[in-house]
């Protein structure tokens, strides 16, 4: 027999699509998480303060018990659940609920539009932010709605011209926020959408320009808000779930145990323009175990300058796809006094835990570093980043995206004339 969980929305739950959460205990007990903390922290709890009002619907959910005729044949119950799933989702909302609070399909509305990415430093045109993950949310800031739990959220997927229709939308005020694969940085249309039962609003072209300062000159990763472009060990033997051999394969027990296992000797160096992220960049940033104790790690990034411009400002922007009470420093060309060398420390920040929950992603960070050329130099140069804190295991960040973006005025855009 089979024994399921079908949520047919997530317009109820905390956090957006990129919100992870746990599905299961040992036991076995089956879960669903409607205001978990999971892979984010404490900066995704519920917080009501005195007196303030405050109600939400959690569900339905629906519980689904299968069979098949031919016993132990675990796919017919896997195939049967995926299709009932697909079943629930288009009978969304449920007509059946009694509840004033639960709004029917006729009492709801939608909102559509076509999103665009503007970058200069990439194209002339802008550019269809195609695939691009678009919601609505509680009014807010850039990205605000990855930590927000008090409303109702409704996210949708643009196609590959960047439109997007979002359906059986609450009556309510909400910003509409969008990110789009292989974009760093977060969209927020400034206006308020005020949803009105069977209202259709038609928000027309948005256009998105995402964070740049100059152009790019090297980058590591690809800013999808994961690490699972880089290097994911293979488990220990002891520690091995067959499931997980080959696909997911963070999805295993003990992995920031290799990292000193496979470099025993030191840290590696990531050398721009020879490295391979997916092959030399270990996915999570994790201490190292030393006798009974751990000390933290660092990430060398070198890489060549053909021409420097010494007034100028370099950019180096850090996305990180989760981070455990961490605190990363920053040293270019060595931090000291060679070419008054820079370092950088930021607070300590996060709380999500994502490796040791066998993660591959948990809250979003991003940090912006202003580099003034004088401290870089003509041929070799290094980017130290150092997670400072080392006190267990399981403390440390992964890394979603890296670039390093020269001063704008370094930049001749070659499909136009001198």
């Amino acid at each position: 027999m089979g024994f399921w969980v079908i949520t047919p929305s997530n317009e109820f739950k905390s956090g957006g699509p990129m919100k992870r959460e746990l599905t299961s205990h040992v036991g076995p007990t089956s879960l669903t998480m409607f205001l978990g903390t999971h892979y984010i922290g404490d900066d995704i709890v519920l917080g009501i303060g005195d007196g303030e009002y405050w109600k939400k619907v959690l569900g339905p959910v629906f519980i689904y018990l299968n069979s098949s005729p031919k016993r132990g044949d675990l796919r017919a119950l896997w195939d049967d659940a995926k299709a009932q799933a697909q079943n629930e989702v288009s009978r969304w909302p449920y007509s059946f609920p009694k509840s004033p609070d639960f709004p029917k399909a006729g009492d709801r509305g939608s909102v559509t539009g076509r999103l665009l990415v503007r970058d200069r430093f990439v194209s002339n045109d802008d550019m269809p932010a195609g695939m691009a993950y678009v919601g609505l949310a509680a009014p807010g800031q850039p990205g605000s709605w990855a930590t927000e739990c008090k409303g109702y959220q409704f996210w949708t997927t643009a196609d590959s011209c960047g439109s997007f229709t979002i359906g059986n939308v609450r009556a309510g005020v909400y910003n509409l926020y969008a990110w789009v694969p292989g974009v760093l940085g977060d969209y927020m249309y400034t206006c308020h959408v005020t949803v009105t039962p069977g209202c259709a609003i038609d928000l027309g072209d948005l256009v998105f320009s995402p964070p740049r300062s100059g152009p790019t000159l090297w980058e590591i990763g690809v800013p999808d808000r994961t690490a699972a472009e880089f290097f994911v060990p293979d488990v220990d033997p002891k520690y091995a779930n067959r499931l997980f051999l080959h696909k997911d394969k963070y999805r295993q027990y003990g992995l920031w145990e290799r990292y000193a296992e496979l470099y025993p000797d030191g840290d590696p160096v990531f050398t721009v323009g020879q490295s391979d992220h997916s092959r030399d960049w270990f996915f999570a940033h994790v201490t190292r175990k030393v006798s009974n104790g751990y000390v933290p790690t660092t990430r060398q990034i070198r890489f060549s300058l053909d021409r420097v411009v010494a007034d100028g400002t370099y950019t180096l922007r850090i996305a990180l796809a989760a981070a455990q009470m961490s605190r990363l420093q920053v040293l270019v060309n060595g931090g000291g006094a060679r070419r008054g060398g820079v370092r950088f420390t930021t607070p300590e920040f996060g709380g999500g835990n994502a490796i040791a929950r066998h993660g591959i992603h948990g809250g979003q960070w991003s940090f912006e570093f202003p580099i003034r050329g004088y401290l870089l130099q003509e041929g070799e140069n290094s980017i130290s980043i150092t997670q400072l804190r080392a006190f267990g295991e399981f403390l440390g960040v992964m890394y979603d995206y890296i670039r390093l973006e020269g001063p704008p005025g370094s930049w001749r855009d070659p499909t136009r004339g001198a």
